[in-house]
């Protein structure tokens, strides 16, 4: 992480107001951006989607955040997905979130690897208008 970390309770509160602003029974799906390449062998710094950071805090490429406020399932107002880590990752591509971390930097208790996207997406756009 770049900076120092802010309270996880402002995150909350953005994604408060935004749920606020959604139309009945509708979802939000905020992407972080990708890591840019330079040529075959670079890449640029890693720059994250704006709207993913205010509303998350969370600062790693291959996030996603859904934010459903009218979900059946209590757990579904809020996920979060993120890039499966390991050992392995963190020695190659530098060290990624944990679920307990990302939950306690953005105040988001559902969180799932990137992985399973599509199947929990699937059911949630069946469900939502």
């Amino acid at each position: 992480m770049r900076y120092t970390p802010i309270a996880k309770e402002l995150y909350i509160t953005n994604r408060k107001n935004l749920a606020a602003k959604l139309l009945p029974n509708s979802l939000a799906i905020i992407n972080s951006n990708d890591i840019m390449p330079t040529n075959a062998d670079g890449s640029m710094g890693f720059r994250q989607n704006s709207d993913m950071l205010y509303l998350s805090g969370i600062d790693q490429e291959e996030s996603v955040l859904i934010v459903y406020p009218h979900s059946k399932d209590p757990n579904h107002k809020e996920i979060l997905f993120l890039k499966e880590t390991s050992e392995t990752i963190a020695i190659w591509e530098g060290a990624k979130f944990s679920k307990q971390e990302a939950t306690a930097l953005s105040g988001v208790k559902t969180i799932y690897w990137l992985q399973d996207f599509h199947t929990i997406l699937k059911g949630l756009m069946a469900e939502a208008e």
